[in-house]
Formats: structure tokens, C-alpha cells, sequence
């Protein structure tokens, strides 16, 4: 077994240069660049002119352009130079401020983290209890009401639902209740450290909310599913049988088969509701995580910041897939990932 976690980790390695060489390949063939970004900003109309071409950045100032950029050298060149520096971790520097991408990073992870953890941990507390609940009342009107009222929120995408709330509960909306921007008050670091963290509390329900409200389904329907299938098996049927009440049977013998799939499916709950929803509730709430640095990249072709943001993103996306997978073999020595 310890032979194929060690292949799983190797092949983090392979893959990592695959989704880079890909992405890489794909920015430089599209069309503009940095240099071209910046010879737009430089771009200042002559005198009487109303076509801001007039006056473009001559040759030798184009030519120390791309110089300080690295694209003097030949694009295997500035890969190989990046692949180096990604292997120490050295993911250079902003090309639009400077700032080594390690340290905007590092600033932006704690907001990303806090959506992240944030929405999991909810997701959790709230899925497993409604799919013990709708397992045990499988059938019922309320399994009937509930599953419509996951399935309508799974519906609603993320950001259309940061909209709505904005518009209904932010600053400025019909009940202006909570705030819009950030996760803190500007000038709250001087306050007591319950006004702080009541202050972060009321500043993160919007962003959670708009993150949650889609991952309720799938998470909840998994729990009745293992439940439904558990509470079926002859071991239920015993302990029923010896006397047993219907919940020392459903916590001492089928929360703990049912629960294995939830526990392990933790990391990968954490990277689905991390990745696909934070880059949009972060541009609608002005969060500066790292889906809106990315998203800043972007448009303003910063390379080292776009490969940097991606390359976090990936290596914490398979790290987390194979702790997932690892947990499974914790919780239940049965499965064998290397038999299979």
C-alpha cells in the first residue's frame, strides 16, 4: 500500500507540469500581452488629435519592454525558467506591481480559506442532519418538501443569488442589513477583539450564504442514499430483532458504515465549493481572495500572477483528492485502492 500512495503522490508531479504546460501554451498563443496592455496605458493623444494612437511608444522603449518582461527569450526558454523557479516554489514576481507572487498570495489565501471552510463546515452541519432526517422519514411530506427546497437552491447559481442578496439585504438594498464590501470594517483592527469577530461574522453572511446554498444537494441526498442502503442490511434487521431502539440502532450500527463516505468525501467538498464558486462571489463582494486575484490577472495579463494563482490552485486541488482517497482506506481497511 505504501508503494501506491507513493505513485500517487509522484504522479502529482506529471500532472501538475501537463495542467501548466497546457495553460501556458494556450496564453501564448491568444492574442495581447502585457507589453501590449501597458503600450495601451502609454498611448497619449497628440496635441489636437483625438485618436489616442498618435502617440505609441517608440521602438527602443517597446524593446525594453519585453526585455524586462523575459519575452527577449524564446518561449521554451521563459517556460523552463518558470518550471525551475516553480520548483523551489519561486513563483516570481507581479509584472503589474512588483510584488513577488508568493507574497499576494499569501495575502489573499486567509479570504479564500475563510469562504472555503467557512461553506464546507456549514454545508456539513447542516446536509448530514436533513439526510438522516429525510432517510428516517423517507417518503414523507416533509422528505417531499425539503427535497424540493435543496433541489430549487442547487438550481439557483451562486452569483445570480450574491445579486439577489446584494440587492435585497446589502447596503443600500430594500433591507439594508448587511454589509457589502470586504470582510471587515475599515478602521475595526482598533476595536476589542469581540467587536472584531462579530464584526467578520456579520461581514461573511452574504459571501456563505450565496456559497452554500447549492452544495446542500448533492451532500444531502448522498447521506440518504448510505442511510436508505444501510438501514436494509440484515445487522439492522438484528439489532431491531435484540431489542434495540430505532436510534441506538441508527447511532451505534448505521451512522458508522454510513458515515465513511461522508467523512472521506471532506477534501473533496472543499475543493468543489473552493473552485467553482469563490472566483464569482469574490468579484460580486469585493473579496480579495485568490479567485479575484486571478480574475485581476486576467485582465490585466500578468502572467507570473495567473501561472502562480493556478499553480496553488492545482497542487492544492490533487493534494486534497489524494487525502480524500487516503481517508477512505483509514476509515475502511477493506478498500484497496492498489488492488483495484
Amino acid at each position: 500500500m505504501r508503494t501506491y500512495w507513493l505513485r500517487r503522490f509522484l504522479l502529482v508531479i506529471p500532472t501538475l507540469f501537463a495542467i501548466i504546460a497546457i495553460n501556458f501554451l494556450v496564453v501564448q498563443l491568444a492574442p495581447g500581452g502585457p507589453v501590449q496592455v501597458l503600450e495601451q496605458k502609454l498611448h497619449v493623444p497628440a496635441p489636437g488629435s483625438l485618436y489616442r494612437g498618435d502617440a505609441a511608444p517608440d521602438n527602443a522603449m517597446l524593446a525594453q519592454l519585453n526585455a524586462q518582461f523575459g519575452f527577449d527569450k524564446p518561449m521554451l526558454a521563459r517556460f523552463w525558467i518558470m518550471l525551475r523557479g516553480y520548483a523551489t516554489f519561486n513563483l516570481g514576481r507581479s509584472f503589474t506591481t512588483g510584488t513577488p507572487v508568493t507574497t499576494l498570495i499569501a495575502q489573499r489565501l486567509p479570504v479564500s480559506l475563510s469562504l472555503g471552510l467557512w461553506s464546507t463546515l456549514i454545508v456539513y452541519l447542516v446536509s448530514i442532519p436533513l439526510g438522516i432526517f429525510k432517510a428516517v422519514r423517507n417518503g414523507s411530506r416533509a422528505d417531499g418538501i425539503t427535497g424540493i427546497v435543496i433541489i430549487t437552491g442547487y438550481a439557483i447559481p451562486g452569483f445570480l443569488l450574491a445579486i439577489f442578496l446584494i440587492v435585497l439585504f446589502g447596503q443600500g438594498g430594500m433591507v439594508p442589513i448587511f454589509p457589502l464590501r470586504g470582510l471587515t470594517t475599515p478602521g475595526s483592527i482598533t476595536w476589542p477583539w469581540q467587536a472584531r469577530i462579530a464584526d467578520y461574522a456579520w461581514h461573511m453572511v452574504l459571501p456563505t450564504i450565496a456559497m452554500t446554498a447549492g452544495g446542500f444537494a448533492t451532500l444531502t441526498m448522498l447521506t440518504k442514499n448510505a442511510f436508505l442502503e444501510e438501514m436494509q442490511k440484515l445487522y439492522v434487521t438484528t439489532a431491531r430483532a435484540k431489542g434495540a431502539s430505532d436510534l441506538r440502532v441508527l447511532l451505534r450500527h448505521v451512522l458508522p458504515n454510513a458515515g465513511l463516505l461522508l467523512v472521506a468525501t471532506l477534501p473533496g467538498a472543499l475543493v468543489s465549493i473552493l473552485f467553482s464558486s469563490a472566483l464569482l462571489v469574490e468579484i460580486i463582494f469585493s473579496l480579495n481572495g485568490l479567485g479575484y486575484l486571478g480574475y485581476e490577472a486576467v485582465l490585466q495579463r500578468d502572467y507570473p500572477v495567473m501561472f502562480g494563482t493556478l499553480y496553488v490552485y492545482t497542487l492544492v486541488g490533487l493534494v486534497l483528492r489524494i487525502l480524500g482517497d487516503f481517508l477512505y482506506t483509514m476509515l475502511d481497511p477493506r478498500i484497496d485502492f492498489e488492488g483495484r
